[in-house]
């Protein structure tokens, strides 16, 4: 139901805050239908056979990390981890900005979209999207949580995204690095973006707000998926896009919280979304039944994906992007979560996609070991994911999100330690890349194995089994998981060259020393003592 803000009595639900309150152009929290009509007749999508909306983000088809930046300010100079993630930039150059995008779209049609982000109460955010994109309107009403028709009325804007998608920058006069810009003022509560019509860009902003603001009330922030069995157990899987959140948290025998972000208070893990926004590439019925149904049904983006002659998707063509996406209510999902909280987690996973195929498919860490993959977060970036990844590339990402944490990664590492020592947390490292050999010569791990492996993980199986330490990154690996094959355990066996294995393993071993020496004045002996032996 579309609301008349026009009569509301509050002034400030209107846009004057952004210099916008004269735009007579402007459509108000718009339905899912009413949406999918504006973003047809302005040509951004067209539907599929089944009516789902498809729609092409043109040049960028990933996210444009280099070119997003953080207002320096006095208020928050001291918080933010300056670097190459979180680039620094002037007041005056986001003010020029901002007038430049709002004169840009004085005249435009405008989609208003009003949402929470959070789904525990105490610790959500009020949200207010705003873009000259019908589709950015329905993207973010299946990401984010849709108020009730009363809360919507009261909605009172906390942070607001301004896109401008066809709007570009000048580098040379504006201070920005190309035509695209990201910016985040936190001072103003504002979040513009200009250049790039990719929906990611929308939902990441956001919850790099609340990666900025929860720890500063205690609350853990995590780049993590959650489900929970019918018995309340809860388990989190860590990892960066194309590592298998979205999938293996997507388990017809368990209830989902949440696919991508979330929190984690005195009270137990809460969903960020209200949402899902899964990786298609090779996307099967027989593989990932739950995720394909959603791109059968109306309310579902489907973000690049080739279609057929017959308007049906062909998720095996990547000539668009590797990145192809699917974004869909959490409801669409028929074991999802009513409320988008559970319990304290019981199982803690990360997942790495090691493109060097030298970690075993699943070993159990120390505490220390915990803390020391946390921090270093390696996996290898997925072709498509961000602009210009073409192969997998091995990198380090700090907590396993490093691209959307502004704070330094220890608080958010000491945030998790303290709460799994005080809930007395199992944690896993679960390989979902490589096994017989490195990229390019072994193959990716089998997804009915790793949802075995994990099965019997989180069942409390695996406590009385033998394990075995691996001898250069001292992981404890399991000897039998029921239900697969011991040769899949042990990675070194899966080589046709032990020695090739022994030389990538100390290789990639050096890698974690040589990266976590940025942290080592930071860190107790304990942690550092977790690190691979070479």
């Amino acid at each position: 139901m579309s609301v008349d803000y026009k009569s509301h009595p509050k002034s400030h639900v209107g846009l004057d805050y952004l210099g916008l309150n004269d735009n007579e152009n402007v459509f108000w929290n718009l339905t899912p239908p009413e949406l999918y009509e504006q973003a047809i007749l302005r040509s951004e999508a067209i539907l599929t056979k089944d009516h789902a909306l498809r729609v092409l983000t043109g040049q960028y088809t990933g996210r444009s990390p280099k070119d997003k930046y953080i207002v320096d300010q006095p208020s928050i100079h001291d918080d933010i981890d300056w670097g190459e993630i979180n680039q620094p930039i002037s007041e005056d150059v986001f003010d020029n900005l901002f007038d430049k995008t709002v004169d840009y779209l004085k005249d435009k049609d405008l989609f208003v979209k009003d949402l929470f982000c959070g789904a525990d109460e105490k610790n959500r955010l009020n949200v207010r999207v705003v873009s000259e994109a019908a589709y950015h309107g329905l993207f973010s009403h299946n990401m984010f949580i849709r108020p009730s028709e009363k809360e919507l009325k009261n909605h009172d804007p906390e942070f607001t995204v301004l896109a401008a998608p066809r709007f570009k920058a000048d580098p040379e006069t504006d201070g920005t690095r190309t035509s695209t810009f990201i910016l985040c003022n936190f001072e103003k509560k504002l979040i513009i973006i200009g250049g790039t019509l990719y929906s990611g860009e929308v939902k990441k902003g956001i919850f790099s707000v609340m990666n900025y603001l929860l720890p500063k009330k205690g609350v853990m922030a995590m780049h993590c998926s959650a489900n929970h069995d019918k018995h309340g157990k809860t388990a989190v899987f860590f990892g960066l896009s194309g590592t298998g959140k979205t999938t293996l948290s997507a388990d017809p025998d368990k209830i989902l919280i949440g696919d991508d972000e979330h929190g984690w208070s005195d009270d137990g893990v809460f969903n960020f979304e209200g949402g899902c926004y899964a990786k298609t590439i090779n996307l099967s019925r027989e593989n990932e039944p739950l995720i394909y149904a959603t791109t059968e049904k109306p309310g579902t983006i489907l973000e690049n994906v080739v279609l057929n002659e017959n308007r049906e998707p062909d998720f095996e063509d990547v000539s668009l992007t590797q990145n192809t996406r699917c974004s869909y209510p959490l409801d669409y999902i028929p074991n999802a979560s009513d409320t988008g909280k559970s319990g304290h987690p019981e199982n803690i996973i990360f997942l790495t996609a090691d493109a060097f195929g030298v970690l075993p498919p699943i070993s159990k860490l120390t505490p220390e070991q915990a803390m020391y993959h946390f921090i270093s977060g390696y996996t290898a970036k997925v072709a498509g994911t961000e602009r210009g990844v073409t192969e997998p590339q091995a990198t380090f990402s700090a907590c396993f999100g490093a691209p959307f944490m502004p704070l330094h990664p220890t608080v958010y590492a000491e945030l998790l330690a303290e709460k799994i020592r005080k809930h007395n947390a199992n944690v896993w490292l679960v390989n979902t890349g490589w096994t017989g050999g490195e990229y390019g010569v072994g193959h990716r791990m089998k997804l009915p194995h790793t949802r075995r492996m994990l099965k019997e993980a989180i069942e409390g199986n695996l406590d009385d089994v033998e394990f075995k330490t691996d001898p250069i990154f001292g992981l404890s690996i399991p000897q039998h998981v029921e239900g697969v094959p011991d040769s899949v355990l042990n990675p070194r066996d899966t080589w046709e060259n032990a020695g090739a294995y022994d030389s990538k393993a100390k290789k990639l071993a050096k890698m974690f020393i040589d990266n976590f020496e940025q942290f080592a004045d930071e860190a107790s002996e304990e942690l550092l003592a977790a690190a691979p032996k070479i």
